[in-house]
C-alpha cells in the first residue's frame, strides 16, 4: 500500500514556526509567522514526525517493533504470522491468512488516506513474482537500466564472472580512470546483490580499488555487466512450505587478495577481507569459522580447521593464532555450537570467497535458490500456470 502525502500526518512535537505563504498573507498581522501543529513536506522532522504517529498507531493495534529492524512490525493472530514492513509512505504486509490482509487495508485506510493498494508485484527496483509454488524475487528491469546507464546495453555477453585465475591487485602502474564514475558502478552493482547474492564476490573485490580505480579494474567491472546481460532474470526462489533449517557455512581463500596478502572470508552473503594476516590455509579457515560461529551447525571444507576447534590443546602450531578466535573452540567444547567437515565441491560458501568455473559456479547458485526467471515462465507456460508478460520499460 501507498499513503497519499504521508509526511502530512505527523505530528510536531517541537515549536516550529514557518512565514505565513506568499500570497496568503494576513493583511492585519503581516509580520506575523505561524506556529506549525502537524509536519509539511520539506520540514527535516517531517519524516520521524510521521514514523513515530504510524509506530504509535500500529502498537496500539498490537503490533511489536522489531529489535534489529525499527521500520519491521510483526503480530500474532490465533496462530497466524502478520509482517508489516514500512518504507517512508510506501507499506508491504502479509500474513498465512489472507482475510486478515484485507482487514488490514481496510484499517489502515480508515485510518490514513491511501492512493494505492493492491499485490506487490514491484517495489524499490525489485520485482515479485507471487506464483504457484512460491515467490519469486529479481531485479530484471533495474539490471536492464544499470546497462543502459553505463553504456552497456549493447556490450557482448560473458557467460562467467571472473576467470579462476584473474587476481586483481593496486595495478600501481596502470593508466588511471575517473573515479565518481567507477564508485557509481560499485554501488550500483552492490543493490544488485540484494536479489543477485552470486555476484557478491566479484563486487566487492572490485570495490576495494575505489579509492585508486585503474583500467584494469575497470574491466573486471565490465566483466560483471557482461555477465548480467548474459543473465539479466537471474533472482531469488522463495518455495512454498520449505523446511527452514540454519546452516552456517564457513569459507576462505587463503592469501585471495595479492595486495596485503589477507584471506578472503564469506560472512552472511557477503564477501570481506580478513582483519589479520593467516599463515596457513588452515588457520584462515579458523578465523574465518570464528568469525560466523553464531551459526549452529556450522560446516567447513578445511580438515585442519575443524581439528583444531575439536582440540582443546594449544599445540605448538596454533600458538600465534589470536586468542580471540579460539573463542569458536569454547563454544564447540560446551556444545553452543557443532562444527562438522563438508566437502570441498557442497561447499556454498565458495561462491563467495573465490573465482569459480562455470560449471561449479552455476551448481552452487541453483543450491543457494539463485534461478533464472525465464525458466519460471517457460515452465509456467508449458503448465498453464504462468503468463509470459512484456518488460514495462515505463515501470516506476
Amino acid at each position: 500500500m501507498d499513503v497519499k502525502s504521508a509526511f502530512l500526518n505527523g505530528y510536531i512535537n517541537e515549536l516550529v514556526y514557518v512565514d505565513q505563504p506568499l500570497g496568503f498573507e494576513d493583511p492585519r498581522k503581516p509580520n506575523h509567522v505561524n506556529r506549525l501543529n502537524k509536519a509539511v513536506y520539506g520540514l527535516k522532522q517531517a519524516p520521524r514526525a510521521w514514523y513515530e504517529r504510524l509506530r504509535d498507531f500500529l502498537i496500539m493495534q498490537g503490533f511489536k517493533i522489531g529489535k534489529v529492524d525499527m521500520t519491521l512490525f510483526t503480530k500474532d493472530i490465533n496462530g497466524d504470522l502478520f509482517i508489516c514492513q514500512i518504507y517512508v509512505d510506501d507499506i508491504i504486509f502479509g500474513c498465512t491468512n489472507e482475510k486478515l490482509s484485507h482487514e488490514f487495508g481496510d484499517m489502515m485506510s480508515r485510518e490514513f488516506e491511501m492512493s494505492m493498494i493492491g499485490e506487490l508485484n514491484f517495489f524499490l527496483g525489485f520485482q515479485i513474482k507471487q506464483v504457484k509454488g512460491g515467490i519469486f524475487i529479481h531485479q530484471e528491469k533495474y539490471c536492464r537500466d544499470l546497462l543502459k546507464k553505463f553504456k552497456m546495453g549493447d556490450c557482448k555477453p560473458i557467460s562467467t564472472l571472473m576467470s579462476t585465475n584473474e587476481h586483481l591487485d593496486a595495478d600501481v602502474d596502470g593508466k588511471p580512470i575517473d573515479q565518481s564514475n567507477y564508485c557509481s558502478m560499485i554501488g550500483s552493482l552492490l543493490y544488485l546483490t540484494a536479489s543477485r547474492p552470486n555476484i557478491m564476490f566479484s563486487v566487492c573485490l572490485c570495490a576495494r580499488f575505489q579509492a585508486a580505480p585503474k583500467e584494469s579494474h575497470l574491466t573486471a567491472v565490465k566483466s560483471i555487466l557482461r555477465y548480467l546481460k548474459h543473465t539479466p532474470s537471474i533472482g531469488l526462489w522463495y518455495p512454498e512450505g520449505a523446511n527452514l533449517e540454519l546452516l552456517g557455512y564457513s569459507d576462505s581463500d587463503f592469501d585471495g587478495y595479492r595486495v596485503d596478502c589477507k584471506s578472503t572470508s564469506e560472512v552472511s552473503w557477503s564477501s570481506k577481507k580478513q582483519n589479520c594476516v593467516a599463515l596457513s590455509t588452515a588457520e584462515a579457515e579458523y578465523i574465518e569459522a570464528y568469525v560466523v560461529c553464531g551459526s549452529v551447525p556450522l560446516l567447513c571444507d578445511n580438515k585442519s580447521a575443524v581439528k583444531i576447534a575439536k582440540n582443546l590443546v594449544q599445540h605448538s602450531r596454533t600458538k600465534h593464532i589470536d586468542i580471540r578466535h579460539h573463542f569458536l573452540r569454547d563454544h564447540e567444547a560446551k556444545g553452543d555450537i557443532t562444527i562438522t567437515g563438508v566437502r570441498s565441491e557442497e561447499q556454498l560458501a565458495d561462491i563467495f570467497t573465490k573465482p569459480l568455473g562455470e560449471e561449479t559456479f552455476c551448481s552452487l547458485q541453483s543450491e543457494l535458490n539463485v534461478l533464472d526467471w525465464s525458466n519460471f515462465i517457460l515452465f509456467g507456460i508449458a503448465c498453464g500456470s504462468v503468463t509470459k508478460e512484456p518488460l514495462n520499460e515505463k515501470e516506476d
